[in-house]
């Protein structure tokens, strides 16, 4: 699951040997901390957030199988 967020992550931004994610996990809940350049912030967020919205759907959609509450953190 995290190759899976790295992997779109890269794809996004302008700076991907900055891509890196922290796995948290308690419990049933598993939260990726997403972290970038700080000049690709906007994009990995998108306007209105939709980009974000659309990776965190993706990831929750993947973490089905693992019987898990997924969440993606974006921090910079």
């Amino acid at each position: 699951m995290e190759e899976l967020v790295i992997i779109i992550a890269k794809a996004l931004v302008d700076h991907p040997e900055d891509v890196t994610v922290k796995t948290l996990e308690k419990d049933r809940l598993v939260v990726y901390e997403l972290s970038v350049h700080p000049d690709d912030v906007g994009k990995i967020i998108g306007k209105q957030g939709r980009i974000a919205k659309a990776l965190r759907t993706v990831v929750a959609s993947a973490a089905v199988k693992m019987d898990k509450r997924v969440t993606v953190d974006i921090i910079s």
